[in-house]
């Protein structure tokens, strides 16, 4: 794997073996000193053209704990400002010495197109309404750590599908892994062609709350209701968003999980955040592993030793 741009350019296997290897950067990250030193000497620059915080933040964490060297990209303060194109400033970080480069764009395919600039390895954060690959991995990770597989497992979508890239990522993964998945969202907030996807389609959120085994809510932009793709916040939140009395009818097993930011009271009711099957927090902390084990694939020597003592003296050299 030389890239991660898209999660359709990874096999079953693939995915699996990213999963798998995240079981050990949740122990690494786990440990008193959580940092190994599997990728020393190498550097890992972040170029966000869009606002993070969860994403930005992970992958510097990520690449800390595996000891590279990391560079943040400020496009406010750089030279994009003055109108510097993306591929001078691709080349200008590639000249400084950069082996990988996590990318987040507002536009569709840049992360790929930066791949055919440099030599580099690229990390699609989220590129417009494409993909979100790194953030399908954390999710099915996280569902895998509670329910032990996706294999067999129902998993609702629900809210702005089409303007979603984490739904595009989640969907190819956790049907790519054995989920059947059942998007509910209004006809409007459905991409018109779904034929690419093997998945099932309601526009009632009761209907399916005791069938699912991860009941997924997408962030609502209020946006949207002036764009009359719903008549109001109010009326979606009626229809579609996660209210106690939604949650109590789902299983005593199912997860209810969002990628967040959450709009607390509209997809989500306040309450529903707290509960105990909300693993909305831990699929950021999962976050970081799994970027680890992304990072360690594409950088790494090919292993990681998992040996804590070793680990640590190395840490203090």
């Amino acid at each position: 794997m030389r890239h991660l741009l898209a999660i359709d350019d990874l096999s079953r296997d693939e995915l699996e073996e990213i999963l798998e290897l995240t079981d050990s950067m949740v122990e690494v990250s786990g440990r008193s000193i959580p940092k190994v030193p599997a990728l020393r000497g190498r550097t890992v620059v972040s170029l966000f053209y869009e606002d993070s915080t969860r994403t930005r933040l992970s992958f510097d964490s990520a690449a800390k704990r595996l000891s590279a060297d990391t560079m943040s990209f400020a496009v406010s303060s750089s030279s994009v400002s003055k109108g510097e194109s993306i591929r001078d400033t691709v080349e200008t970080i590639e000249a400084m010495g950069m082996d990988a480069i996590v990318v987040r764009h507002r536009s569709s395919g840049v992360p790929a197109q930066i791949a055919r600039w440099t030599d580099a390895s690229v990390v699609n954060a989220g590129d417009g309404w494409h993909q979100h690959p790194t953030q399908a991995l954390l999710d099915a990770y996280t569902i895998r750590r509670h329910l032990g597989s996706l294999e067999g497992r129902r998993i609702a979508i629900v809210g702005d599908v089409v303007h979603s890239r984490v739904a595009r990522s989640d969907i190819e993964a956790f049907t790519r892994l054995g989920a059947s998945v059942v998007l509910v969202a209004p006809p409007t907030l459905l991409p018109a062609d779904l034929s690419p996807w093997s998945v099932d389609v309601a526009e009632d959120l009761d209907s399916v709350l005791g069938e699912v085994d991860v009941c997924y809510l997408l962030r609502i932009q209020r946006e949207r209701a002036s764009e009359s793709l719903f008549p109001s916040v109010r009326e979606y939140t009626a229809r579609f968003g996660l209210s106690a009395a939604r949650a109590a009818r789902l299983g005593p097993h199912a997860l209810i999980m969002h990628p967040g930011p959450m709009n607390r009271g509209v997809e989500i009711a306040g309450d529903v955040a707290e509960h105990p099957n909300a693993v909305v927090t831990e699929q950021v902390a999962n976050g970081v592993a799994v970027r680890m084990a992304v990072l360690f694939l594409l950088l790494g020597p090919g292993r990681l030793d998992p040996a804590p003592q070793r680990t640590t003296v190395e840490v203090e050299a």
